[in-house]
């Protein structure tokens, strides 16, 4: 076969397709699909491998049950943990949250019952879990914002917003909390915290079974940067002069050692406080960045964390990083 009918079969997506379903489906191997088609061996490899580049296949690697079970106990043991949900590390970011995602989707699925509470944080590891597309029981569980919403422009993110989405998922109903997420002054806070509706909101969010969070770092492109509540600047500051390393679901900041940080956001955030989480018996925090190692040992270390999701790789480096202290 000449060089330039080679290039039209790397090109025809329906042999790389046939190829594809040949090797990986039907077990034949490179030597006979080779002689099937006419061409060598490294052909069939150089095939194979365009069909990957195309999307035509996807190979998923899963840790081994042993394994995967090992550095859950070894988290759990660390950091007094009833669950760590560990994700397969994935080198593009949005598919690394809804590995995760799915982690936290599928725990939910198994252990959330009809009556049960679910407060419900901002951000997009908390939004993908709600969009994640996996199958779940429907249940009549009640997701309630534990925060009050944001800008426009970061609806599919806020508190608000993710709860309809869960509700929906899971067959259940969801609760308003009709404030802001974050005002001027903890004068306004207190206005808007006093009132009725959001009072009994709140409440009934310190009441809840589950709490699904994110754990945020002190990035300067960080989602609160970005809709304009801080700086960078501030950020920057923060992270250097006060030793901030990240916030839990938008309510508290808190130091490498745990210690909630009086700065920033002090009694500005209408919404639960890390204290009212420590009070919620099933805290889930979710955090799928590899950047946010430091951030998930901060937030560890604030006691208020009952299950970790993340990623095999953060897992890690949490490990790493106490057991070599």
């Amino acid at each position: 076969m000449n060089t330039n009918s080679f290039e039209s079969l790397l090109d025809d997506t329906d042999l790389l397709t046939q190829v594809a379903v040949l090797y990986y489906q039907q077990g034949a191997t490179q030597e006979e699909i080779s002689k099937q088609f006419g061409v060598s061996r490294a052909k069939v490899s150089r095939l194979l491998r365009r069909a990957r580049e195309e999307g035509i296949v996807e190979i998923t690697v899963k840790f081994h049950p042993v394994h995967s079970a090992q550095l859950e106990q070894r988290l759990v043991t660390k950091f007094n943990l009833k669950r760590a949900l560990i994700a397969l590390d994935q080198p593009d970011a949005k598919e690394q949250r809804n590995q995760v995602a799915a982690q936290v989707s599928s725990y939910l699925d198994t252990n959330l019952q009809d009556g049960m509470v679910v407060a419900v944080g901002q951000g997009q590891n908390v939004a993908c879990v709600a969009d994640h597309p996996g199958v779940v029981s429907h249940r009549k569980a009640r997701f309630v914002c534990a925060i009050g919403g944001t800008h426009r422009s970061g609806d599919t993110i806020n508190a608000d917003h993710i709860c309809r989405r869960l509700a929906k998922k899971f067959g259940g109903s969801s609760e308003t909390l009709y404030a802001p997420a974050y005002v001027d002054s903890h004068e306004m806070r207190d206005m808007f915290i006093t009132h009725q509706n959001i009072s009994e909101t709140l409440s009934q969010a310190r009441k809840a079974e589950f709490a699904l969070v994110g754990i945020g770092d002190m990035n300067e492109n960080s989602h609160m940067v970005k809709m304009g509540f801080f700086s960078a600047q501030e950020f920057v500051e923060a992270r250097l002069n006060d030793g901030i390393v990240g916030d839990i679901g938008g309510f508290d900041f808190f130091k490498l050692n745990g210690n909630r940080a009086d700065t920033l956001i002090q009694d500005r955030v209408v919404g639960l406080q890390m204290a009212d989480l420590k009070s919620i018996p099933n805290v889930i925090a979710i955090a799928s960045e590899s950047r946010k190692a430091l951030s998930m040992l901060g937030a560890l270390r604030t006691g208020a964390i009952d299950i970790l999701a993340t990623n095999a790789n953060c897992a890690l480096a949490l490990l790493n990083m106490v057991e070599d202290a």
